[in-house]
């Protein structure tokens, strides 16, 4: 499977579907979990199984965010 590294995708890419820089940088260190739209917008643009997409993940251990 196809990682955002290995596509190429930078961080700033990944803002149109995600959000701002901050919001990027939150959930590629696993600070904070997907949303249900952000999951949506990652499936449509990018063409990245919604499977995948809604995988468990544990957050970073001083994560203030759910």
């Amino acid at each position: 499977m196809p990682t955002i590294q290995s596509a190429c995708l930078t961080r700033v890419d990944l803002e149109l579907y995600i959000g701002p820089r901050q919001r990027v940088w939150e959930i590629m260190e696993k600070r904070r979990r997907l949303t249900l739209s952000m999951i949506r917008r990652l499936a449509t643009g990018l063409n990245i199984p919604t499977g995948v997409l809604i995988q468990e993940y544990e957050l970073h251990p001083q994560s203030a965010y759910t």
